[in-house]
């Protein structure tokens, strides 16, 4: 009998072990497919979408093309599992044309819907293909690619092939995580016949030295055939050097094939001009425009432009929302648009005659690109604790119906989070929106370590994202509350709380944050003695700020990628518009000397007295590595405990696979050591 129950209560324990959940972490995140982007096919009934996945042992990742059929649920994978596929477009009668390197470099091919039948249709040699966009009738090709512009040192001095020097004469000369070289991106027109591209093209920007469509983000999505295939429609920042460092004003050009005339569409604006797109019977292109020149996180409207008359008409300008993405209904009555709103990316509807508006999409979540069939709009949709899908929503009940699942055999296995909104009241009396991710099973009898979130950009809404840079599940994952404020400078609250940021970093949002941490901290789950700090970029900087006054509430700190010195950073980043418009301008000016002592992190050092984990990129050239280094080297100096993180091929961005999860469990191991002892 006692043997008996010996063995029940063992395989009691099996179960109970095989039952439990895990939790999450960064190698599980790494296990998950990522959907970047999906486009509608012609006749509507199969939406071709692209997914990465990543082997953590290999260090690397791969895209491949899949085909969901709309009616049945029903996806194929139609690409290779040997090498990535990707950029996927769909032909005029659903033949799919997309990216591959499987002849040796990255080529044009095109397949049938079941991923057979395969053919090679470029075979460009002198550069590298970058993206591709078809015209209407699949007869015309226009391709992305860098052209050698300028002489190299080495072919300047043949004799010294091992020589590894730069020479610059102008500024730009790098640009986010690369430097810039004698090859410059154009675009490239070429006649697509019996499945393969002719033996010459036409250069859009002709001898121009400059990057052409926009880098480092910008791509193919930059440009677009007219309905009838005679002109093509591009942005563009013809620009370069210096010029280029200090201005954002880029134009959207029109190109007619036959004459070889460029006409620019949108002089009159001096900021961003971006992003054109014709409409679905061919009224109408459209952009997305920006009003400031070197302001990068301007309000962004959408400009409606009239190929017949010529007219232009702001169709967003008195909405008070920064657009990221939109589409039309297929009669052209209507717009569909994404835009940050009250802490997630939501969708509305606009009318264009009336320019009368509404809200689509009422859920705490995020959506991330739109598309219109039948009487449903095709989305890709995310949130802090779930990983990006396809959705449709029904324009008549407004349902959300789930199209892929593709991390189901993952997410079914992870306890997960919660989440839930909260609004502070400001120092000056402002209400401020704040997510709170609570680490799984939460008991809000129990008192927690947390972390304040210091968010980038520094004009990015903290939305319902899911990152696989910064996993705010993760971090809730690891018994951490996660504290988020949308503090003043982000969009989603109108373009005043958006503003409030440029010119003042150290001020109302460094006050936001300690507000935030002051009311949720009277919260009896909040330890208020186990509180630390973390961002990157603006809230890399925050952590600095923070760090130099914030009177003994946080116990520890990390920041990755900061602005540690602004007059060290102003002398070494590369985008200077940027620099110039939200600090004010070169450091040196005798009205700007006032502005950089107060708000440089630097000038605080004397009342830093905290632990700090100190992460860089040796390739982030917006922010500078020096800029970690300084801030390490202070607080070594002090004898503060401290350590420097330091990845020397990582840009900005923390993204191979093996760096990011060490980069996780450094984290992770810093905040242990202080917030739960």
């Amino acid at each position: 009998m006692k043997k008996l129950v010996l063995i029940i209560l063992f395989i009691n324990c099996i179960v109970s072990f095989t039952d439990a959940q895990s939790l999450l972490t960064p190698e599980l995140l790494w296990k998950m497919k990522r959907i970047n982007s999906f486009s509608l096919s012609p006749d509507k009934k199969f939406v071709l979408y692209e997914v990465s996945e990543y082997s953590l042992e290999k260090n690397s990742g791969k895209t491949g093309l899949f085909v969901l059929d709309i009616s049945t649920l029903n996806s194929q994978k139609i690409s290779s599992s040997n090498f990535s596929e990707y950029a996927g477009q769909w032909g005029k009668n659903n033949e799919i044309y997309y990216l591959s390197s499987e002849s040796g470099n990255t080529q044009i091919w095109k397949t049938d819907l079941l991923g057979k039948n395969k053919i090679q249709i470029s075979n460009v040699q002198e550069f590298e293909v970058e993206g591709f966009t078809l015209s209407k009738q699949n007869n015309q090709i226009l391709l992305l690619g860098a052209l050698k512009m300028k002489q190299s040192l080495h072919d300047k001095h043949p004799d010294l092939p091992l020589t590894n020097a730069r020479l610059e004469d102008d500024l730009m000369y790098r640009h986010w995580n690369s430097w810039q070289d004698q090859n410059k991106r154009h675009l490239l027109l070429f006649e697509l016949k019996e499945n393969k591209l002719s033996s010459t093209y036409t250069d859009l920007l002709e001898n121009q030295f400059l990057d052409g469509i926009l880098p480092p983000f910008g791509g193919i999505e930059d440009a677009c055939f007219s309905s009838d295939d005679s002109k093509i429609f591009y942005s563009c920042k013809k620009k370069k050097g210096k010029d280029f460092a200090l201005s954002t004003n880029s134009d959207v050009y029109s190109y007619d094939i036959k004459t070889l005339k460029t006409s620019n569409l949108s002089s009159d604006n001096k900021g961003y001009d971006l992003h054109p797109k014709i409409s679905p019977k061919g009224t109408f292109l459209s952009w997305l425009s920006m009003k400031s020149d070197g302001f990068e996180a301007d309000k962004n409207d959408i400009i409606l432009y009239d190929l017949k008359t010529n007219q232009k008409n702001n169709l967003t300008q008195n909405i008070d929302l920064t657009i990221d993405e939109y589409c039309y209904s297929e009669d052209e009555k209507k717009i569909y648009f994404i835009a940050p709103f009250k802490g997630c990316k939501q969708i509305f509807e606009l009318n264009i005659a009336t320019k009368e508006w509404k809200q689509i999409s009422k859920y705490e979540q995020d959506f991330l690109s739109i598309s219109v069939y039948e009487d449903k709009l095709l989305t890709l949709r995310q949130s802090f604790i779930q990983p990006t899908d396809i959705v449709d929503i029904s324009l008549k009940s407004l349902r959300e119906r789930n199209l892929s699942s593709i991390n189901r055999d993952l997410l079914d296995n992870i306890e997960l989070p919660s989440f839930q909104e909260r609004w502070v009241e400001t120092s000056d009396g402002k209400k401020m929106h704040v997510w709170m991710i609570f680490p799984p099973n939460f008991n809000q009898n129990k008192k927690y370590p947390s972390i304040l979130f210091c968010n980038g950009g520094p004009q990015s809404m903290v939305s319902q994202f899911f990152s696989y840079r910064w996993n705010l599940a993760y971090f809730a994952s690891q018994g951490y509350i996660v504290i988020a404020p949308n503090r003043r400078g982000l969009p989603g609250f109108g373009q005043e709380w958006n503003d409030a940021i440029s010119k003042d970093w150290g001020g109302q949002a460094i006050k936001d944050y300690i507000s935030t941490i002051d009311v949720i901290s009277n919260e009896p789950f909040i330890d208020v003695n186990r509180i630390g700090a973390v961002g990157a970029s603006y809230g890399g900087y925050s952590v600095y700020y923070l760090a130099g006054m914030h009177n003994k509430r946080f116990k520890t700190f990390i920041s990755h990628c900061g602005l540690f010195n602004l007059e060290s950073w102003y002398g070494t980043t590369d985008e200077l518009f940027f620099a110039n418009w939200d600090n004010k301008g070169p450091y040196w000016m005798a009205e700007n000397k006032e502005y950089y002592l107060k708000h440089s992190p630097h000038n605080m050092l004397n009342n830093w007295d905290t632990p700090m984990l100190v992460i860089h990129g040796g390739k982030d050239f917006r922010v500078p590595e020096t800029e970690g280094m300084q801030a390490y080297q202070a607080l070594q100096v002090k004898g503060l405990r401290s350590k420097f993180l330091y990845f020397p091929e990582e840009g900005h961005w923390i993204m191979k696979p093996q760096n990011s999860v060490l980069w996780y469990r450094e984290f992770i191991e810093w905040l242990d050591t202080d917030l739960k002892k």
